[in-house]
């Protein structure tokens, strides 16, 4: 699609459906049966595809347009389709039958005009497929004989992989509906092989699953990726796994799928899946034998079934009432089969129900019979008996009329009335010999069928056949060419593998160069402990020295713990907030302890501060407050201060501020002996190491700056810490 066409929102939609042989186009599908609505969207002068065109049902389906411009939607006649793209107007169109739509896009007039000639002679191929595919699914549900003979007659049109692929999965289509479930498997595996679609993967495990293949069916849902499915395919595979589990009587896995299916339903309203999920659901629940939580799930589903169409409201109430018979809920069951009977008197003149549907007027009434014969409630159970007998005579339901027929004997015999039971009876007995000649002729009629349907697959399969044979030449003048890319690709993949090589090379690197930074790290560690120790232990020893033991054992106290804790974290590079701040106050506690009459001191931490959210080298803060006490307050000739600070800047940053009002970095300088000197210069060295390897592995997460605290005389010293979080 040419991206500088603008689109005026000129829209024509038309049926491309011509059949052979001019007959026109019937419905396939009565009032509320769901069928395929296969359309595409393109430009109506160049013939190019539009992709990615929204297409939606009201009723919740949702699709779009693949690169070929077509798509596929779930629809019941009198839906409303919408198409919707940023680049036209949106189109609204009432469907009635499984039609295929085709939308053609006006470009501007302004916009250049493309030719179409080169595209006469593959669109004149388009229009005979899809004229032969559209009059398969025409005849699919009357004439399966005539419906294959058209997929036959595509597939010898066909020109490309996605054609065959369309072919074979209306072909599976096809048998699907008339019962023949492992060729319908053989057709959507072939369709498959050519074109990975997800619509037909989940007509496969359908199929699989009707043929009793049920741990194939199970590996074949399994087998799609759930997040290429709409909402409504996914609710599908949900559903679909949660039939197979509840065949293979594993209802706790079929009420679990059921419930992820739900789950989609729900968030995404579609509505018509929510009632058949909550009545699966219920059906499980009462087939597992928990009767209470099956009600609950049938009252739910019947009360959605009511907010749809009249014949889903039947569906959902016959099944309620089958729940009721199964638990012996007479009672419960005769009143719902009365209304249901109601509705169907209602809908049968729109909708033409067949006899082995269970929406049949002579079926409800021998089951309401049957009830009140359960009952023994005989002068009921008659005249319904009777009302299905006839019924089912009008209908030509043989098998209806045989089981009323047997039951009104069995309820007069009960009811003492026994001529009229033998009566009933040798009515029932005739109609076992009619039921018999005719299943004979159905046998005979399903053989031929069965030998006819075989018989056009075989033609089917020897197309098949054909076309792989020459794709089997054109792989063979295909191996020419490819053993002149082979020195190609040989040439690419030597570059790719020096490009992998530098880039290991690089990693190793890196790797190293880390691990020197780790081994550097231990070592700063290792310097900063002994100097911590020395200088303690000499407080200790001044204690002693003055003979005060109670203060000395004391401090040792303190001291023992403050150890004990400093050694824990000297393996880690960074250990939380909270850990540091107890180890700072431990700490201050003891130089207050020895230095009482020289300092006091403050410890603040911001309350918004959670100390469980940052982390910190361990002892990085320790140096700078022992030299403020050793260095800075020790010497001054009042009493000093020492400020320690923790604040929140902002939600990823903290500023840590150590700040004291000694006799500051040059009084203190001049006082140093030259072993002094050497000492402080070593231990804020390695501190200064500690944080530049510290950065460089971990992205500048320390920053620490030292200025002058005040303008005084004694001007004191103020380290401003900057920690960011992860």
């Amino acid at each position: 699609m040419q991206s500088i066409v603008k689109y005026l929102g000129v829209i024509c939609l038309f049926l491309s459906a011509t059949m052979l042989y001019g007959q026109n186009r019937e419905l396939l599908s009565s009032q509320g049966e769901k069928f395929t609505v296969r359309g595409s969207v393109i430009e109506s002068d160049t013939r190019e595809p539009i992709e990615n065109v929204n297409i939606e049902v009201n009723g919740g389906a949702y699709a779009t347009t693949n690169v070929f411009g077509e798509f596929r939607i779930e629809a019941r006649k009198g839906d409303e389709l919408t198409i919707r793209h940023k680049d036209f107007e949106t189109v609204f169109y009432t469907i009635l039958s499984a039609e295929r739509i085709i939308v053609e896009v006006e470009p501007n007039k302004e916009a250049s005009q493309y030719s179409i000639k080169s595209k006469k002679s593959s669109r004149l191929n388009l229009v005979t497929f899809t004229s032969l595919i559209d009059s398969a699914e025409v005849y699919l549900k009357k004439d399966a004989k005539k419906s294959i003979q058209f997929i036959g007659d595509a597939l010898s049109q066909s020109k490309s992989v996605k054609e065959n692929s369309e072919a074979y999965e209306v072909l599976g289509d096809i048998y699907m509906h008339w019962k023949q479930y492992d060729l319908a498997v053989s057709n959507y595996r072939i369709g498959l092989q050519n074109i990975k679609n997800n619509t037909v993967s989940l007509k496969l495990a359908e199929a699989y699953k009707l043929n009793k293949n049920y741990q194939e069916s199970l590996q074949a849902y399994k087998s799609i990726a759930k997040n290429e499915l709409t909402n409504w395919q996914l609710v599908q595979l949900y559903e679909g796994i949660g039939d197979v589990h509840y065949l293979t009587n594993a209802y706790s896995k079929s009420i679990a799928s059921y419930q992820d299916g739900l789950k989609v339903a729900k968030k995404h309203i579609i509505t018509p899946k929510i009632t058949d999920l909550n009545s699966k659901i219920a059906q499980t629940y009462n087939a597992k034998g928990e009767e209470q939580k099956a009600g609950e799930f049938f009252n739910e589903s019947m009360k959605l079934a009511n907010t749809q169409n009249k014949k889903r409201a039947v569906e959902e109430k016959i099944k309620v009432a089958d729940f009721k018979n199964e638990n012996n809920n007479y009672s419960d069951e005769i009143e719902l089969r009365k209304e249901a009977i109601n509705t169907i008197s209602e809908i049968s003149d729109d909708t033409e129900i067949e006899n082995e549907s269970p929406l049949t007027l002579q079926k409800q009434n021998y089951k309401i019979g049957k009830a009140y014969a359960s009952q023994r409630d005989f002068d009921n159970a008659i005249p319904y008996l009777e009302k299905s007998i006839k019924e089912a005579d009008i209908r030509a339901d043989l098998i209806v009329q045989k089981d009323a027929t047997r039951k009104l004997s069995e309820v007069y015999r009960d009811a003492g009335q026994f001529d009229k039971a033998l009566l009933a009876y040798q009515d029932y007995v005739e109609l076992v010999d009619k039921l018999y000649t005719r299943k004979e002729q159905e046998i005979s009629q399903a053989a031929r069928f069965s030998k006819d349907v075989v018989s056009k697959q075989n033609r089917i399969s020897s197309l098949e056949s054909d076309r792989e044979l020459s794709e089997s030449k054109y792989e063979l003048t295909r191996e020419q060419a490819k053993r002149q890319k082979l020195i190609i690709y040989s040439l690419i993949g030597g570059l790719l593998l020096l490009i992998i090589t530098a880039f290991l090379m690089y990693k190793y690197i890196k790797q190293q160069r880390l691990a020197n930074n780790l081994l550097a790290l231990k070592s700063l560690r290792s310097q900063m402990n002994p100097h911590f120790i020395f200088n303690a232990l000499n407080s200790v020893n001044s204690f002693i020295a003055s003979n005060d033991e109670r203060t000395a054992n004391k401090y040792l106290t303190d001291f023992s713990l403050l150890m004990r804790a400093v050694l824990e974290n000297s393996e880690e590079d960074f250990i939380p907030l909270e850990k540091e701040i107890t180890l700072l106050e431990l700490y201050t506690k003891l130089e207050h302890f020895r230095f009482k009459d020289k300092f006091d001191y403050t410890i603040t931490v911001d309350e918004n501060i959670n100390t469980k959210d940052f982390v910190i080298p361990p002892m990085l803060l320790q140096p700078y407050i022992e030299n403020a006490v050793w260095h800075g307050l020790r010497y001054k000739t009042t009493k000093g201060l020492l400020a320690i600070s923790m604040i929140q800047q902002t939600s990823n940053e903290i500023l840590i501020t150590i700040a004291d009002n000694g006799i500051g970095r040059e009084k203190s300088k001049a006082l140093k002996t030259t072993n002094q000197q050497k000492q402080n210069s070593k231990g804020m060295g390695n501190i200064k190491k500690r944080v530049s390897i510290l950065n460089d592995m971990y992205k500048d997460k320390v920053d620490v700056f030292i200025d002058d605290f005040q303008d005084q005389d004694d001007r004191g010293t103020k380290v401003t810490v900057t920690l960011k979080k992860d």
